[in-house]
């Protein structure tokens, strides 16, 4: 049975979980980052584990990119990190699911509500620490069916902690997996695990999550499953390129995987019905702006 029809067997019905991937990056987490988190080596064999299981499980994934311009003043104790067009602030390869999009943000709120219907990650960026600064990951995830949300990710006293306490803002309800929340202080990443159990947050660890299964309310595509990379600007597909993932694995190898195996190959049917809406949407934004 295709996505779809799966989605639309539980339309009104809450997804079981969302899996919250909070900047997962290159910088926070490679030993070459600009600023690594203190518990690194560790929380890279528990994140490997959280994200095995959300694809053996087939849980949808909300990521958060951690996105700063180079021309931005510093005020905290971190050095400049995650800058754009830098590869720090990529997000690790093994994080990447075998279907996902980027959704750009423009400060509107024009995003589809429905692309877990086709992805099974959905990745934003942030300019601050709140990520509900960003228009359009409030809409989604206000919108979004969700019986619970599980975080996951870099750091436990900074973005995760502002998260949750979002989603708890909204009453949703929040696991943390305290073991796979990277920090940069000890004694306020502690503090942070304390305010959030007082607000209600479930706090559990890898070994607790990897024991839990999750019906499917969502069939991705397995064998030659398709990474796709999605530029979204006002609600409407502004490129888009789609390669197949020929590990036959059904799970991401990662960005440009299919360079490095060298059978890169654009996918005709999913490809071209992308690429027709891409130019729709120039021609659309064109007239709007008078531009030809």
């Amino acid at each position: 049975m295709g996505e779809r029809s799966s989605w639309a067997k539980r339309k009104g019905r809450p997804l079981p979980c969302v899996f919250v991937d909070v900047n997962t990056q290159v910088d926070f987490l490679s030993e070459q980052g600009r600023c690594p988190v203190v518990d690194r080596e560790q929380l890279v064999k528990t994140l490997r584990r959280g994200v095995a299981w959300a694809k053996r499980n087939q849980v949808p994934v909300v990521s958060s990119l951690d996105c700063h311009r180079r021309e931005e003043v510093r005020t905290g104790r971190l050095p400049h990190h995650c800058l754009d067009g830098t590869p720090g602030q990529e997000k690790v390869e093994f994080t990447l699911h075998g279907s996902y999009v980027r959704v750009e943000g423009d400060n509107t709120l024009a995003v589809p509500i429905d692309l877990f219907r086709r992805y099974q990650q959905v990745i934003f960026r942030k300019r601050t620490i709140d990520f509900f600064l960003n228009p359009k990951a409030d809409r989604f995830i206000t919108n979004l069916p969700a019986a619970d949300y599980v975080l996951v990710g870099v750091s436990i006293e900074g973005s995760i902690k502002s998260i949750a306490l979002g989603l708890i803002a909204r009453n949703r309800a929040v696991t943390v997996v305290t073991d796979a929340c990277g920090y940069f202080d000890k004694s306020e990443a502690d503090m942070a695990i304390r305010l959030l159990e007082a607000k209600g947050v479930r706090m559990i660890t890898m070994d607790e999550l990897y024991s839990r299964s999750l019906p499917r309310p969502i069939r991705y595509p397995r064998g030659s499953a398709r990474h796709v990379e999605v530029a979204l600007r006002n609600g409407l597909y502004a490129s888009a390129g789609i390669t197949e993932n020929t590990r036959g694995n059904g799970q991401a190898s990662g960005k440009g995987a299919g360079h490095r195996n060298g059978r890169t190959q654009q996918v005709g049917r999913g490809g071209g019905e992308l690429q027709e809406r891409a130019a729709k949407a120039s021609r659309a934004s064109k007239r709007v702006s008078g531009q030809h």
